[in-house]
């Protein structure tokens, strides 16, 4: 039976080489029996340019593009931590850069992927953050400093980032509903699969008057977290390194 997995939020980076090993063990293990491999967003911990020398880059590259060659498609969304990452790095990874949101047909259900920080419209914040990084000319002039000081600023942002957390309520960090319910009724789906907040769940709700889903991915912290989708159903499914 067929079936395609979707998979978010590892932070990949040399600090954390058990999550590493454990994403390269899930290509060989799983993605390779899959029909299709969708990452949605925050793949890396952080993205400063294609153009980063860093091992662990070309090393993740070399085994996902292994996955396409063996006949496993790989599709990837940007999240807020990897944004910047372009076509260079796309095509040696072989993958296929979608949209901040699309709509799949899978086993005759349209379901919407997205990375899921546009959903926390609560976090205004953030939300400011967000309108202005992903101002194209702001991220052609970054891209076009030294790596070095590409590197600085990228740390600062991080360190600026996770004391701003530190002080935000676990609501706002959440999903809106309305947003929810707005961003699923524009694309009329009636099941949503996302990560970004990293609280894998599958959450049971009603869309004018229809039964939904919305599928949440866990991050790749102590364990591994997939959604499984075939003709059987949707599974969220965590797994050990």
């Amino acid at each position: 039976m067929g079936h395609t997995l979707f998979i978010a939020d590892l932070h990949l980076c040399p600090q954390e080489p058990a999550i590493v090993a454990g994403f390269l063990h899930f290509l060989q293990r799983d993605a390779v029996q899959a029909d299709a491999l969708y990452i949605l967003g925050d793949l890396f911990e952080a993205w400063i340019g294609d153009d980063d020398p860093e091992p662990l880059h070309r090393e993740i590259a070399h085994a996902l593009q292994r996955l396409s060659v063996a006949g496993v498609p790989v599709y990837f969304i940007h999240g807020n931590r990897d944004f910047l990452l372009g076509h260079d790095y796309a095509r040696a990874s072989g993958m296929c850069l979608l949209p901040e949101q699309q709509v799949l047909e899978l086993h005759g259900q349209r379901l919407l992927i997205l990375h899921g920080d546009t959903l926390c419209t609560d976090d205004d914040g953030y939300q400011r953050f967000r309108r202005r990084v992903h101002q194209r000319w702001l991220q052609k002039l970054f891209l076009a400093l030294p790596l070095a000081l590409r590197q600085r600023i990228a740390e600062r942002l991080r360190a600026g980032s996770k004391a701003a957390n530190g002080s935000k309520s676990l609501t706002i960090m959440d999903v809106n509903p309305d947003a929810v319910t707005e961003t699923m009724r524009a694309q009329q789906v009636r099941v949503m699969i996302h990560g970004h907040t990293h609280r894998p769940a599958i959450h049971a709700l009603q869309i004018d008057g229809e039964p939904a889903e919305r599928l949440v991915l866990g991050a790749w912290h102590e364990a591994g977290s997939m959604i499984k989708v075939s003709a059987a159903g949707r599974e969220l499914i965590a797994f050990p390194f």
